[in-house]
């Protein structure tokens, strides 16, 4: 399927407000997409995952690593496309508005009911394209456990290394030895 590019390009975006709602603006090919603001549940689940990966950082004395909640990734510029994860963890200096993907050793998505199969994979197919080595996936269906999907890069794409679906505690592949409780990522 051929997608043309919008008219909006990487510098444009990074320039946008992002709503006051908690609602974020990502570009994809050269559109502006809005996603909903995150519910509780999503942001529990988030604030999880950058607490247990912050600590990991912290307990492998990893200065050059640092997590982020909701950072900004420049994907492509000429692709015009740039997204904000729930949680990043970055290489190097975290004074910027947003980060080149070559620092970007891991991205975590929390997906929301509001995250559509299309804005799912078009994600996913561009994490790989920029090279981020580590992905994480994590949906929260109603009513069960946290699902959880942990990815390395491989040549052409993501092999899935370790999923989750009944609360089990997983070790995900990450630039860093970490462990999640999946349990731990809502609560009831």
């Amino acid at each position: 399927m051929f997608q043309p590019l919008g008219p909006m390009t990487v510098e444009d975006w990074l320039v946008e407000d992002q709503p006051d709602d908690g609602s974020r603006l990502e570009l994809i090919w050269g559109y502006l997409h809005m996603t909903p603001a995150p519910t509780g549940s999503h942001q529990y689940a988030t604030g999880e995952l950058f607490a247990v990966l912050r600590d990991a950082i912290r307990e492998a004395g990893r200065e050059d690593l640092h997590a982020l909640p909701g950072a900004a990734v420049k994907i492509s510029t000429p692709f015009r496309t740039g997204v904000i994860p729930d949680v990043v963890a970055v290489l190097g200096d975290i004074n910027h508005v947003s980060f080149e993907p070559e620092v970007v050793a891991l991205a975590v998505e929390v997906w929301s009911r509001g995250n559509n199969r299309e804005e799912r994979d078009t994600k996913i197919a561009s994490y790989a394209a920029a090279r981020v080595p580590y992905l994480w996936l994590v949906e929260l269906p109603t009513g069960k456990p946290a699902r959880f999907w942990g990815y390395v890069l491989g040549q052409s794409g993501y092999r899935q290394e370790i999923y989750a679906e009944a609360g089990e505690t997983v070790t995900p592949p990450a630039p860093v030895s970490v462990s999640i409780d999946t349990s731990t990522l809502r609560l009831y």
